[in-house]
């Protein structure tokens, strides 16, 4: 994947325009002032380091983003309709969204990945970045939690736990806080569940936009067939001599 200047001016201008719409009191300036302040480092930043994952190229970490935002608002709208009950706040969904991965970034004043020198590992391992080392070793939710204390940015309780538990059990860490038997320490809310399943989403997008073809190629179109059809294309290879399993074939 490439993006253009464009695409990538465009999906910055998405997390900008979010955070006016649905950001509110003090926050909305201090989230705003924290993207300004890194948009350059933030538009560009992959969203991972090795072409096996998802979205490694200029631009893919906001594009990721973007796509976990707007399947979070989609499946809001469809766990409503199934009946979840209204626990969170739909800026607690957007800032929990947003932020979801914001760890991946680094520090306040380090990236966290430079595009990688090495060449070898460029072609026979597909790292097409390297990750910098003079940054201390931090989780991604860990990190996307501190640089928010950094910013002065306070949340929620929801929304500190579904940025803690957004990978779900696929992370161990999580378990103490997603695989509970007792009610009374099971989430007080669907929220961490519904941006599991954005990113869940988003990235297995990525991954068939990106993978899937080089594989399986381009997906046939499956014909459907009535059962009158596969009963007479049954017929056809029995022949009409073989009246015993013709009308066999006619029962199924």
């Amino acid at each position: 994947m490439v993006l253009t200047a464009e695409q990538v001016k465009a999906n910055y201008d998405v997390l900008l325009g979010g955070i006016d719409k649905y950001i509110t009191g003090d926050r909305k300036g201090q989230f705003t002032d924290f993207y300004t302040k890194l948009d350059d480092r933030i538009a560009l930043l992959p969203a991972s380091h090795k072409k096996a994952y998802h979205n490694c190229f200029p631009g893919g970490y906001v594009d990721h983003v973007v796509r976990v935002i707007t399947a979070a608002f989609k499946l809001h709208s469809l766990w409503q309709e199934m009946g979840t009950k209204d626990t969170y706040t739909e800026e607690e969904l957007f800032v929990s969204a947003l932020n979801h991965d914001l760890g991946k970034i680094g520090s306040i004043d380090e990236t966290s990945v430079h595009p990688s020198t090495d060449e070898w590992r460029k072609k026979n391992l597909g790292e097409m970045y390297s990750f910098n080392t003079k940054i201390e070793y931090m989780t991604v939710p860990d990190r996307s939690l501190f640089l928010l204390q950094q910013a002065g940015i306070q949340l929620t309780t929801n929304e500190w736990i579904t940025i803690k538990t957004h990978d779900g059990l696929y992370d161990d860490a999580n378990k103490a806080y997603l695989k509970s038997f007792m009610p009374e320490t099971k989430p007080r809310t669907s929220l961490p569940f519904i941006i599991h399943q954005a990113d869940l989403m988003a990235s297995r997008i990525e991954f068939e936009r990106e993978w899937l073809d080089t594989f399986s190629g381009p997906a046939k179109k499956i014909e459907k067939t009535t059962k009158q059809d596969r009963v007479n294309a049954n017929l056809g290879k029995i022949g009409s001599t073989d009246n015993n399993l013709m009308d066999l074939v006619k029962n199924l």
